[in-house]
């Protein structure tokens, strides 16, 4: 039989919602009495429900489950606003109230119920990709305080009045007290190491983030480590000459002289190409600009019957056809910004056209005034412009130049096309704008030249000549030489050439008369193209490394500037490919085809000028390719900053024919970097806009330069057969865009710039003395500031040196980890690395080189006569060239303050 205690007792009946809600006690109790067979004590029986006191009047119910019954109050469960003036409140009512919220508030779990209790557990994960906080119990929960505002009333007035227990102010605090939440102890702890755990993780990944953990030295893309001497050889090894050589084939395919529709049509492709890579950006940059274009039938060189009214004689001028029907029409020989005219004078020789030579022929009472001057290239004064201004300065009426044998042609080898020298037919063009004093657009100068630019007229221009001239070819020279044949003087060795069959004299004013014809069509805003595209830096997006190509080719261009232009596209599509990996430099490389760099290094002086303040402050190198492969001795001219980080990319490059590095070659020749030249795009980037500039190529034996000659089929079978010297430029140019862009500290040579400012101060005072600056009972002038300047920069730059050891010492004892202020001294330091080159600008009102002001560097720039590539301080040789002794000191103590001031810039705090 069943026990006692097993006996069936039938469930209490459920109230009614009325019986649950009832003021009083109802025939139906809830809660209900207590089971006779619940032998469990009574605190474990009362946690399952809310307590119930019998004797209290109107006690606070709650129904099962938590069912709470509606209420006629506001959300608050009690109106914040009461008004309490029934005569029947008192005292008893209000405590009532009071317990009754406390009881509604009051959360009562189970301890026997997991379920119930882990409601009121709290976890949640921390905002970051790999923590979370542990599951803690949190069983106080966030609220404010209620606040009950009671309106006044007489019975508190009362109540006051008649009952002083308790003071004022007790009661004050203990209102306020009863409106805070309850905190005990354990929930305070518990607050308190929650939020220290916090600000620990918190601080950490602040941390791993400020150290560059995740940037930089280390850097992670798309969760690839970087190695740097793996991205060196992905280079070396991706360099392409099968590309490099259909580039040159079909950039070589038809002529592109600048604004014209073959140079457009080149200016779209490096775009696609741009484009195809993958970069960042790709911009066309149109500039309105003065070019000249010649005439058909518009050019004549002529000797006239003595009354000057019949040719006897017409020179032949084009070359023949070589480039093919798939060609169009070969360019017309001419000079680019020469002046039109048609002009007849006696013929006579000038060698060279220096202003020796011409100071020569009057020494010799030969009047040249209104003559015609036959002078050939090359010689002391290279620079044919210069070669024109002398010639009109000694009073000619024109000016024909010629190729001589003796600089480029039979005397170095077999002629083209069977061998790499100028045939006799080859005409040499060229520009004759006076690039030495006025650079990019002859008409705005300083300043870009912009659709709705202001421009100078081309009489007021200092950068044109003002005589016409012409380039011929030697076949064409070698019949006016001859026909000046005992008129004037016998010529001096030195004074003669090569071409063949000829009896060399001067001629004077009674030579045969010459006719010199120049029609050309001149547009003063012809529309050009630079193209530009850039992969931008992680750390320093802002700073940039550029490499430059101008496009335009007076002819087919396979040397120049083509070679270079096939390199650097193909460098650029193996960069494309690398950030396609997900690579990306250190700071920003940028390529740009330059427009019209044959004229006067036009595209690339009207971006300086456009972009002349930021390039000034970001640009750190500029990189320049023309005539990229001419030979197969590797040479380099630039600042020099760049000394040691050639000699690292050359040591890197297998020369495959010598079968030995390209450094190894280098040192045998005991080769050294080169000073820049007058005649390249990096003018307006070192002079202008002092940016460290630097020009590499591969050099060798003359060759048919700025004709038809230099054709894709001459350097296919002559030049380069196998490309293998353009491929070997291009693992040179990657592996110092690669240094410069991507090394952590700049790996600019700042030893090598304070020592060969010495010794260019050097050579300054020896030719100073030359030129008698100590002759007489005074000296003129003196040049110690400026020797104590150079010594003020080799302290500085020794200092300023110790950084680089240090900073390698701290890394390797970090285990490559680099700390943040360690960083930021980095980063400082390579600013002001690259800002020592700008710093040696003459950045005063009117500042720069006297009378050519465009030129701003006090160390580089073309001298205004000069007759070699090697012209440091220009300013200072310009004024005592002309003996002006007072300007010259200027000129010297200005050059030696910013000298010294840049030196100051690099080690100030």
């Amino acid at each position: 039989m069943p026990s006692e205690k097993s006996r069936y007792e039938p469930a209490p009946p459920i109230p009614s919602y009325d019986e649950a809600t009832a003021g009083g006690a109802s025939s139906s109790q809830w809660p209900p009495p207590p089971s006779p067979i619940d032998s469990r004590p009574d605190h474990e029986t009362e946690a399952q429900s809310l307590l119930y006191h019998a004797g209290r009047e109107n006690p606070p119910r709650r129904a099962p489950a938590g069912y709470r019954p509606p209420r006629v109050e506001t959300d608050d469960e009690e109106s914040v606003w009461s008004l309490d003036d029934e005569d029947d409140d008192d005292d008893s009512q209000v405590d009532g109230a009071q317990v009754r919220r406390e009881m509604q508030e009051l959360e009562v779990e189970d301890p026997l119920n997991d379920q119930g209790r882990s409601t009121s557990s709290w976890t949640k994960r921390i905002g970051f990709s790999r923590f979370s906080l542990p599951q803690w119990k949190w069983k106080w929960r966030w609220r404010l305080p209620r606040l009950t505002v009671r309106l006044p009333r007489q019975t508190d007035n009362d109540s006051a009045n008649n009952a002083n227990t308790e003071p004022n102010e007790a009661g004050m605090w203990r209102r306020v007290a009863s409106m805070l939440p309850a905190i005990n102890s354990r929930d305070a702890l518990l607050f308190v190491g929650r939020l220290l755990a916090l600000m620990v993780i918190m601080g950490s990944v602040y941390l791993l983030f400020i150290s560059d953990l995740f940037g930089n030295v280390s850097r992670r893309l798309n969760g690839r480590m970087f190695d740097p001497e793996d991205v060196r050889r992905f280079v070396q090894l991706n360099i392409d000459r099968e590309q490099i050589k259909e580039t040159s084939r079909h950039f070589t395919s038809f002529a592109h002289i600048a604004g014209t529709e073959g140079d457009y049509a080149l200016a779209m492709d490096v775009h696609n190409s741009f484009s195809k890579n993958g970069f960042d950006q790709v911009l066309v940059d149109e500039y309105y600009v003065y070019l000249n274009y010649p005439k058909k039938g518009g050019r004549a060189v002529q000797i006239m019957s003595p009354d000057g009214q019949k040719a006897t004689w017409t020179a032949a001028l084009e070359e023949p056809e070589v480039g093919g029907e798939s060609a169009g029409r070969q360019t017309y020989a001419f000079h680019g910004h020469s002046k039109s005219g048609d002009v007849q004078g006696p013929l006579i020789y000038a060698n060279y056209g220096s202003r020796e030579d011409f100071k020569r022929l009057a020494n010799k009472g030969i009047d040249t005034k209104g003559a015609i001057a036959l002078v050939r290239y090359g010689g002391t004064q290279r620079d044919q412009a210069l070669k024109v201004k002398a010639a009109e300065m000694a009073g000619f009426a024109g000016c024909i130049i010629y190729s001589d044998p003796a600089e480029n042609g039979f005397v170095h080898g077999d002629p083209a096309p069977k061998g790499r020298t100028m045939p006799a037919d080859g005409v040499q063009r060229g520009s004759v704008s006076l690039s030495s004093w006025v650079v990019g657009d002859v008409l705005t100068p300083t300043w870009e030249s912009t659709e709705g630019q202001v421009r100078q007229s081309k009489e007021k221009t200092k950068g044109l000549v003002h005589i016409p001239s012409l380039p011929i070819a030697w076949r064409d020279a070698q019949v006016l030489l001859q026909h000046i044949q005992g008129f004037g003087e016998p010529c001096p060795e030195h004074w003669r050439g090569r071409v063949p069959d000829v009896k060399w004299w001067s001629g004077n004013s009674s030579s045969p008369i010459v006719r010199l014809k120049n029609q050309q069509d001149e547009v003063e805003k012809q529309k050009i193209w630079n193209i530009y595209t850039k992969l931008e830096g992680l750390e320093q997006s802002e700073k940039s490394i550029i490499i430059g190509n101008h496009r335009d080719a007076w002819a087919f261009g396979a040397t120049s500037p083509n070679s270079g232009t096939a390199i650097m596209l193909e460098v650029a599509r193996v960069f494309g490919e690398l950030a396609a990996q997900g690579w990306r430099p250190l700071r920003t490389i940028e390529f740009m085809s330059w427009d019209a760099g044959e004229y006067n290094m036009i595209g690339s002086t009207e971006f300086v000028e456009k972009n002349l303040e930021a390039l000034q402050e970001q640009a750190l190198a500029y990189v320049n390719l023309d005539t990229a492969v001419s030979g197969r001795e590797f040479h380099a001219a630039g600042s020099p900053v760049f000394r040691r980080l050639i000699t690292r990319a050359l040591d890197r490059v297998l020369d495959p024919v010598a079968n030995v590095t390209l450094l190894s070659l280098w040192n045998d020749r005991k080769a050294n970097l080169e000073p820049l030249g007058y005649k390249g795009d990096y003018v307006p980037f070192q002079d202008i806009a002092g940016t460290s500039s630097l020009d590499i190529r591969f050099d060798g034996k003359p060759h048919p330069s700025h004709s038809s000659y230099d054709n894709f089929d001459l350097m296919q079978s002559i030049g380069d057969p196998e490309f293998i010297y353009h491929a070997l430029l291009g693992q040179v140019l990657g592996l110092l865009v690669l240094d410069l862009a991507d090394r952590p500290i700049l790996p600019f040579d700042m030893n090598s710039y304070a020592s060969s400012l010495g010794r260019y101060v050097g050579d300054l005072s020896h030719w100073a003395e030359g030129k008698g600056i100590n002759k007489g009972k005074e000296r003129k002038i003196n040049l110690d500031p400026i020797k104590e300047a150079a010594n003020h920069v080799t302290t500085a730059v020794t200092r300023f040196e110790q950084f680089e050891p240090y900073w390698e010492k701290s890394i390797i004892s970090s285990n490559g980890w680099e700390p943040a202020g360690l960083g930021i001294r980095r980063l400082d330091h390579n600013t002001r690395m690259g800002h020592f080159e700008s710093n040696l600008l003459d950045l005063e009102f009117g500042g720069g080189i006297p009378n050519r002001t465009q030129f701003k560097h006090v160390v580089f720039g073309p001298q205004i006569w000069g007759e070699s590539d090697e012209a440091h301080f220009p300013a200072i040789r310009d004024v005592i060239e002309v003996k002006d002794w007072s300007l010259a000191q200027t000129i010297i103590d200005k050059t030696a303050k910013i000298m010294k001031e840049a030196a100051d810039a690099l080690i100030s705090a």
